[in-house]
């Protein structure tokens, strides 16, 4: 008995139709495309998209036959991302891109795409929504956990209680956020990159009331961490969503290897 071949995830050609600094170092891609019709709505605030990156001087169209590539050893780069927004009548979505300079793949791309300029996705996967009954909300992350953070305090009920502390390096990259009145926004300028306890700390001193949920994503060490503060506090596993979005000194790639190491291991 043959075992069916697994189909795989449906692509989405899109088209840029404009780029906006929101700070120096945060830049945002609104994209649109008809193939946004079947663009499910899995009803999480971090939803996410592997964006595919082919090689250009092969002068294919997308959709992108992924297996072949893969099997000439032309494999799409995959990175993966939040999604910001969508806008699914207008058939249109925003991602929010860290950029770092004239270094990585999905970030240099935005920080020099213009209208016109194509986008390959797959997706959305996803696994987190702000619970609308908690009595208390705890969010913690550096500048690449802002968009699923900026999606779930929009989505947050007008009486929500909580407090979001986010991390970055430049405080010009602190942007105004939309929440609700009772959810207070910290941002922490930390000076120095390899300080990883950094939000650990202001999670430490931080109070909250019981029946609080949580949402800690960013830098892989950053969020060991937090975790460890987490668990000495007693709050339950099944009350917090948490992850690495990426890990100092590694690549992408090297990243998500990783992920099925211990070191990649979160628990």
């Amino acid at each position: 008995m043959t075992t069916p071949r697994r189909q795989p995830p449906a692509q989405h050609v899109l088209v840029v139709e404009r780029t906006e600094w929101l700070s120096p170092h945060l830049v945002r891609v609104v994209a649109g495309g008809e193939s946004l019709a079947g663009f499910a709505d899995n009803g999480h605030t971090d939803a996410y998209v592997k964006l595919l990156f082919v090689d250009p001087a092969l002068g294919l169209e997308p959709p992108y036959d992924v297996a072949e590539l893969r099997a000439a050893g032309r494999a799409p780069v995959v990175r993966t991302y939040t999604v910001r927004w969508v806008d699914r009548g207008a058939r249109r979505l925003a991602i929010d891109f860290v950029t770092h300079g004239d270094t990585g793949v999905a970030a240099v791309w935005a920080a020099k795409a213009v209208p016109g300029d194509r986008l390959v996705l797959s997706g959305p996967g996803g696994g987190y929504a702000p619970d609308p009954a908690a009595a208390w909300h705890l969010f913690a992350g550096d500048l690449s956990a802002v968009p699923a953070v900026a999606a779930a305090l929009e989505a947050l009920p007008a009486d929500a209680r909580g407090v979001a502390y986010l991390e970055v390096a430049d405080p010009a990259d602190a942007i105004e956020l939309k929440r609700p009145d009772r959810v207070a926004v910290h941002w922490l300028v930390n000076a120095d990159p390899d300080d990883v306890a950094f939000l650990a700390r202001a999670l430490d001193g931080a109070d909250w009331s019981g029946g609080v949920r949580v949402f800690v994503h960013g830098e892989r060490e950053s969020v060991k961490a937090m975790r460890a503060v987490l668990r000495d506090r007693g709050v339950p596993r099944e009350s917090i969503s948490i992850s690495g979005y990426w890990a100092r000194g590694r690549t992408e790639d090297v990243f998500q290897a990783e992920k099925r190491e211990p070191i990649g291991r979160i628990d």
